[in-house]
């Protein structure tokens, strides 16, 4: 298992130095060492985020921090318009309707993203809507949605805008104060290359006021006590958290910030675009509509011929390398190639060199070292 290569779009390999972090002594959740780590984790999410407001983090994986945004905004029988392009969008509708909400649904085909101008038509079809979700990187179908666009779109209605960037912050572009974001919120394992199980969740002023009125009925997620928590000095959560998480989360985010916001995302970029010319040059399709690519991951239809466990087993087992499959209706159809985190030439390298064999093996023909070589051209005129 230590030697197998993620390749999926999350969790992340971990850098060592946060495995490491991890290692360090439990500390009272509840004293003054852990509420300064806890506060300078928190100041370094909004760094990442690129807001002035407050983060708090959540023990739990994305999914707790999807189900606190819809569960604090949402009473019963409140419109939320839910942009579902994939199947994480499919979930924010889910939550809406859990919590009693009407769901409004724009419903996008898989594999494009999600149109404005069409969100901004079902805005004006209706005035009495609360809020608005969508998310940024649909990692299901490797589609990247234009959150900045509809952020434009949405400072003319009262309307929040919920945006989920479990998939994309820290490796794509995410302004959550210039894009008019009201809530935003994230995972550890992704782009911040920290392990699975700790989510982090940033609001606005208006959202606050949103969820001021609210009576909601969680208890866990209730993000009045999250606030007022980790506004006591020192700073602490509401119940007990993952404290060995928590030293994860500042090691990982201080990773982030010591490569610098715009270097690590234009690393992201450079990587998902050499991935997609690797994957042409082996006579492979892409999944995601052309325009419409994700920056964190990639989907690639598989080749005909070609059975699911046939190749991403080939990776698996022969070569050590992990893909991910399809999900809901995809599943035997695309494979993915996550290339997040600290991914970059040295791992897309390995995977595309194995997967060049392995397709080989199953009868394709092409020139070999093909793919690699594809890779380099892309890093050479981008580094």
């Amino acid at each position: 298992m230590e030697d197998t290569l993620l390749m999926i779009p999350g969790p992340t390999t971990v850098p060592k130095r946060v495995l490491d972090a991890m290692a360090q002594p439990i500390v009272n959740h509840r004293g003054p060492v852990y509420g300064e780590i806890l506060e300078e984790t928190t100041a370094m999410m909004s760094e990442v985020f690129q807001t002035d407001n407050k983060s708090y983090l959540l023990t739990g994986s994305g999914t707790s921090a999807m189900e606190a945004a819809i569960a604090n905004i949402v009473e019963k029988g409140d419109k939320v318009i839910n942009v579902v392009s994939g199947k994480f969008g499919q979930r924010l509708q889910q939550l809406t309707e859990v919590f009693g909400g009407e769901s409004i649904e724009i419903a996008v085909p898989w594999g494009q993203a999600a149109d404005p101008e069409e969100i901004k038509r079902v805005l004006d079809e209706n005035d009495d809507v609360k809020a608005l979700t969508m998310i940024h990187n649909e990692s299901s179908t490797a589609v990247v949605n234009p959150i900045q666009e509809v952020g434009k779109i949405m400072k003319d209605y009262d309307a929040l805008f919920v945006v989920d960037t479990v998939s994309s912050l820290a490796g794509d572009n995410v302004k959550v104060d210039e894009y008019g974001l009201d809530i935003c919120l994230t995972g550890s394992q992704k782009c911040i290359a920290a392990p699975p199980g700790m989510a982090a969740i940033t609001i606005n002023d208006d959202a606050w006021k949103v969820i001021d009125s609210v009576d909601s009925p969680t208890y866990y997620l209730d993000l009045k006590a999250m606030r007022k928590s980790g506004d006591k000095s020192p700073a602490q959560t509401p119940y007990t958290p993952n404290v060995s998480m928590t030293y994860a989360m500042r090691e990982a985010l201080s990773m982030v910030l010591e490569e610098g916001l715009d270097a690590r995302i234009k690393r992201h970029h450079i990587g998902a675009e050499a991935t997609r010319e690797a994957a042409k040059t082996l006579g492979l399709d892409l999944f995601a509509r052309e325009g419409d690519y994700s920056n964190t991951l990639t989907a690639i239809n598989m080749p005909e011929g070609v059975t699911d466990n046939q190749l991403r087993g080939t990776m698996r087992n022969k070569y050590q390398i992990e893909l991910a499959g399809g999900q809901d209706h995809l599943k035997g159809n695309i494979f993915r190639i996550g290339h997040m985190g600290t991914t970059g030439l040295h791992e897309l390298a390995m995977t595309f060199a194995c997967l060049e064999m392995t397709l080989k093996e199953f009868g394709f023909e092409f020139e070999s070292g093909a793919g690699v070589a594809a890779l380099e051209d892309i890093y050479l005129k981008n580094l």
